[in-house]
């Protein structure tokens, strides 16, 4: 005759929290890699950078928009070889000049023998259609595979105050949420106002080492894949657009926009200015 009563087993089976904190150990250990070769993309707006600064624990990247070639620096994190590499930016109303994709694609060359990363930094703020098509434009540089190997950092976050990135996601609409799940959900929020001992930086490193474990290792560049500056679309923009926008990417929310550029000795666009009156 068989009994109704249920079986000891799933009780047996289950975990304690302290078992499960060893064994999440025990597999971030597993996919521990030696070194971490990492490539920041972006707008010419501060942030990227910044991003490669707070990475490196010091200043190393200028922070003026005008770079037109990569940065390579190195450093020591977590006793571990971080290398990271800071490409020429992007306008958002203005295709990227040629000289700049070129020099986005050297990246590569220069962390040996591929990135483990592309970390795509995007300020919070106003995101729009031009934004994500600017960015598939300069990724297309590298080949389809590449989103493979992108996350999604997401800067400026002081101006979420108590709102999630995930409830920000859904207010900006479907050409965020579009890059953000070409990139397959990966993606990251970063304080760049920390030095030093970061927070927030195991976790990036945490899920750089997931993305290498996912995708089989770092990424190659296959140039049959790859496309020249002059094969990336280009966009139709009217002459107006382009002129009051040039300097402009995803555009931080104005809360205290003008108060981070002067903190970093630098003049904001005039559009910026004018769009704040407090």
């Amino acid at each position: 005759m068989s009994s109704n009563r249920p079986s000891d087993s799933t009780a047996d089976d289950q975990l304690d929290p302290e078992e499960e904190r060893r064994l999440a150990a025990a597999a971030r250990e597993a996919n521990r890699l030696p070194e971490l070769r990492l490539i920041l993309l972006g707008w010419r707006w501060p942030g990227k950078s910044l991003t490669g600064n707070t990475i490196l624990g010091r200043e190393e990247f200028r922070l003026e928009r005008a770079a037109e070639f990569c940065v390579k620096r190195e450093t020591e994190v977590g006793q571990r070889k971080v290398t990271v590499v800071d490409t020429p930016g992007w306008f958002s109303a203005q295709t990227t000049p040629t000289d700049y994709q070129q020099e986005m694609v050297r990246s590569v060359t220069l962390c040996p023998p591929g990135p483990h990363a592309f970390l795509l930094v995007i300020p919070v703020g106003m995101f729009t259609e031009t934004d994500r098509a600017r960015i598939e434009e300069n990724l297309a540089l590298f080949g389809e595979d590449v989103w493979k190997h992108t996350m999604v950092v997401f800067t400026w976050a002081e101006v979420l105050k108590d709102r999630s990135i995930e409830r920000h996601l859904r207010r900006e609409g479907r050409d965020l949420q579009w890059v953000v799940d070409k990139c397959k959900k990966r993606y990251h929020v970063i304080n760049n106002y920390i030095f030093g001992e970061h927070p927030q930086l195991p976790q990036l490193m945490e899920k750089v080492e997931k993305i290498v474990a996912e995708e089989g290792g770092y990424f190659t560049l296959k140039t049959d894949e790859t496309k020249t500056p002059s094969q990336t679309p280009s966009l139709n923009l009217n002459t107006n657009s382009l002129k009051e926008n040039r300097e402009l990417g995803a555009r931080p929310k104005q809360n205290g926009s003008c108060n981070s550029l002067r903190a970093m000795d630098m003049d904001p666009p005039q559009s910026l200015v004018e769009g704040v009156s407090d």
